[in-house]
């Protein structure tokens, strides 16, 4: 299958993208590996005319927004990420007719129409900064909950309405599972995505994004790392630093829409040329403007 794959690739001119919570063998196969907003921005550089997308659907969103000329797959269309879902355009319009002065900070993991509806988007790791600079006092911040106190606690001279959504694989974390792994790896540095819990937040060495993961876990000079995020994060982290040890906070957490595409899925995906993702014009060029804003101000 994995030949396979390379000489389809070949022959197509295609590149599969893959985020890092995806199965170790998609991880493998891939030509990119990242956050879903690094991966898209890697896809607007590339002179190809197929982007196979190894994640959750408002990922691939975010790839057509960035390169709408170019033809985005996803193989299995139904892998979704129950956070972007947590809010809906009906929702957010309420909001915004309720504090219409307020600027719209939509967390990145949000669906294609929501970016659409906001003034600007954010990811994880450069929310406080964008929020801090943004030229208003009030900000609606979806969907995360999470993310908008991490970003609430750091900016605290702003009001700040956050919508109450969240991740459930990073809801899961406990401050019980933290001191359990305290204790089992005494010295060990404890780093957790801005998704978590605020009283994992405040009990963490890091608050970092997956990027943000990596470029510590690569720096530090610490040999022993405590990962408060989805599970699939660990095995890059150890493949890219094989003499360092990364462990779990608490038992795994697992995202199931990630561990939905196999290779199996990526080959039919790109012999069959299939499941292509169809945005609406106008979604595309709005969605583009927000996410385009967020370099202004990080």
């Amino acid at each position: 299958m994995i030949d396979r794959i390379r000489r389809l690739k070949e022959q197509k001119n295609a590149v599969i993208l893959a985020h890092n919570y995806q199965v170790p063998e998609i991880q493998d196969i891939a030509d990119f590996l990242g956050d879903s907003l690094e991966l898209s921005k890697v896809s607007q550089e590339l002179k190809v005319s197929l982007i196979v997308f190894c994640g959750v659907r408002f990922m691939a969103e975010t790839a057509k927004i960035l390169s709408p000329e170019k033809r985005v797959l996803s193989p299995v269309p139904d892998a979704a990420c129950p956070l972007a879902d947590k809010i809906n355009t009906r929702q957010l319009l309420d909001l915004k007719n309720k504090y219409p002065d307020a600027w719209v900070v939509s967390y990145v993991n949000s669906t294609a129409e929501i970016k659409a509806l906001s003034d600007i988007c954010c990811t994880s790791a450069n929310a406080v900064n964008v929020v801090r600079n943004i030229p208003v006092k009030q900000i609606i911040f979806v969907p995360d909950k999470n993310l908008g106190w991490w970003v609430k606690k750091n900016v605290f001279q702003k009001e700040i309405i956050i919508w109450e959504g969240f991740c459930y694989v990073h809801e899961e974390f406990s401050l019980e599972d933290l001191r359990k792994s305290k204790e089992a790896c005494p010295g060990a540095e404890v780093m957790v995505h801005p998704e978590c819990r605020a009283e994992i937040l405040e009990c963490a060495d890091y608050v970092v994004s997956t990027s943000g993961m990596l470029k510590r876990a690569k720096e530090s000079p610490v040999k022993k790392f405590i990962i408060g995020t989805e599970e699939g994060m660990i095995y890059r982290l150890k493949k890219e630093n094989p003499r360092k040890e990364f462990y779990s906070l608490g038992c795994p957490k697992v995202c199931k829409d990630m561990k939905k595409i196999s290779l199996k899925d990526v080959l039919t995906s790109l012999e069959e040329e299939k499941f292509e993702l169809e945005l609406e014009a106008g979604v595309i060029a709005k969605a583009k403007k927000a996410i385009g804003k967020m370099m202004k101000y990080v």
